[in-house]
């Protein structure tokens, strides 16, 4: 260094109101910039993440440049995810570049490394948001300010949603864009499809034409780091990340099943080649298996003619009718079944399975004179998920006054397409042998069920309220429950912000 900076010289600067400035001038003249002007310089050094290393091919111009992270605990704050997470984004190299949506702030690092190897001396012209969720867009700011000439191309939801979470006025480089819209990059062309409320109303998909590659945005994706393998079919899928990847379909977007279908239809219109999520592996191979999946959740169809059985227990009674069950189950020639406790058992995997199996099985005690706590959460979770059309058993225990069985039909009675499989069975503490009776009568009558050979279910209506409508927002799909046949002059959607006639009453 030039300069030695004494430690009286620095007081002195300081109290003068220089320090800055001084500073400055002692190191030899270095300039200090504004946060809000540039971004952090470059680093020549050596990389600090693994550089090109995790950058892979998806096509031959089209790169993965994404990353994957195993310290979050909790996905959303909400859902384990023991086997970590993957933050997909991808660039496309072309007379124009691209990239499509970014990552998580915990993965910011390796992102930018992997997207300058791929860019390097070249500019950034497009960046195409199919998703604001912070997860894929917190790289955003950062972004725009090292590629200054970059235009953002996105639905006006996201570009609203954009200037909520981060007040950033994109007006002067916003390409705003609705369905069918193209984008030409030179020999790419990308399509955007607008999907609503899949899961956020702001979402839409790009689909290149060359690759036949659908940017698909939190659709087709799955919880999972990648372990080096990007594409599904570079790992036993079936076995090793099915589970994850329903589990992250029932739980995130689960509810919005209309949604996916209308999504769905429209991809139906177009040759798909490939499937890019924005979590998860990539899908090149065997389309169909993972359309049919998705087909079946949004559709809530079972996945599987299984039977679910979940108790709720305090004392071990419970425990033992359900188990007592779930062998009788298994003695009548049912093969496909699962017993869980819904009090050591996390929720969102609990959906997961109740999404997979025809059946459910409910066990539970009276908890201060209503549903064991866990099991009404588990319940809950059902209705706000809008799983319909599955058949329950219901098993209540109460040691003075049972009544979990009623309020636990009360529940599923709200959720489409509710049936109730044989007589609910009640007990008092333990099971004795009139219950163990009882139970094997439940047991005969949903694996007669299962069968096709029951007598009819009793199927439950579920209740709407009266003179209630549903209007449907058409530009971002937003849907408002309104006790009228039209909606007020005055009403605006929270949403996108138009008016009452952008809306159709479902």
């Amino acid at each position: 260094m030039a300069m030695e900076i004494g430690r009286r010289d620095f007081l002195k600067a300081a109290a003068a109101g220089a320090a800055g400035t001084a500073v400055a001038s002692m190191l030899g003249g270095i300039a200090l910039a504004s946060e809000a002007e540039a971004a952090a310089p470059e680093f020549n050094g050596k990389k600090k993440f693994a550089g090109i290393g995790c950058v892979r091919n998806v096509t031959e111009d089209i790169y993965y440049v994404g990353a994957s992270e195993k310290r979050t605990q909790l996905f959303e704050n909400v859902y384990p995810i023991p086997r970590g997470v993957a933050y997909n984004s991808y660039v496309i190299l072309d007379e124009k570049t691209a990239l499509i949506d970014t990552v998580d702030k915990s993965v910011t690092g390796q992102f930018f490394e992997n997207v300058l190897n791929v860019l390097e001396d070249r500019p950034l012209d497009y960046l195409v948001v199919n998703h604001m969720e912070p997860d894929h867009s917190s790289a955003i700011t950062e972004v725009l300010v090292r590629y200054p000439e970059a235009k953002v191309v996105l639905t006006a939801a996201a570009a609203t949603i954009l200037n909520q979470f981060f007040a950033t006025d994109i007006s002067d480089r916003a390409i705003i864009v609705t369905e069918g819209d193209t984008l030409s990059l030179g020999r790419h062309t990308l399509t955007f499809v607008l999907a609503p409320m899949v899961h956020w109303p702001e979402v839409m998909m790009s689909y290149d034409d060359v690759s036949g590659a659908l940017f698909s945005a939190d659709a087709f994706g799955s919880f999972g780091a990648l372990n080096g393998n990007l594409f599904a079919d570079e790992v036993n899928f079936e076995t090793e990340w099915l589970a994850d990847a329903r589990r992250y379909y029932c739980n995130i977007v689960g509810k919005y099943g209309k949604n996916v279908q209308d999504v769905l239809a429209k991809a139906a219109t177009v040759d798909i080649k490939m499937l890019c999520p924005t979590h998860g592996p990539v899908w090149r191979d065997n389309l169909g298996w993972i359309l049919d999946k998705y087909d079946k959740w949004s559709s809530y169809t079972p996945e599987e003619d299984a039977v679910m059985v979940v108790y709720g227990s305090v004392y071990g009674g419970t425990e033992s009718a359900a188990n007592f069950v779930a062998a009788q189950l298994s003695q009548q020639g049912v093969a496909n079944v699962v017993v869980y406790d819904v009090s050591k058992t996390h929720v969102s995997e609990l959906i997961g399975e109740a999404f997979r199996c025809s059946h459910i099985v409910l066990a539970s005690i009276t908890y201060n004179m209503g549903i064991f706590t866990p099991m009404k959460n588990f319940l809950l979770d059902l209705e706000a998920h809008n799983l319909q059309g599955r058949a329950y058993a219901l098993i209540e225990n109460g040691s003075w006054s049972p009544a979990s069985g009623d309020l636990m039909k009360e529940i599923l009675g709200r959720i489409e397409g509710s049936r109730f499989v044989g007589e609910k069975v009640t007990f008092m503490s333990s099971p004795d042998a009139t219950t163990y009776e009882a139970l094997a009568g439940v047991a005969g009558a949903v694996a007669a069920d299962l069968a096709g050979e029951g007598d009819a279910a009793e199927a439950v209506e579920a209740e709407t309220a009266a003179g209630v409508n549903v209007f449907k927002c058409t530009i971002c799909g937003y849907e408002y429950e309104y006790e009228g046949e039209e909606l007020p002059e005055d009403f605006v959607c929270p949403i996108c912000g138009v008016g009452p006639d952008k809306f159709e009453k479902l």
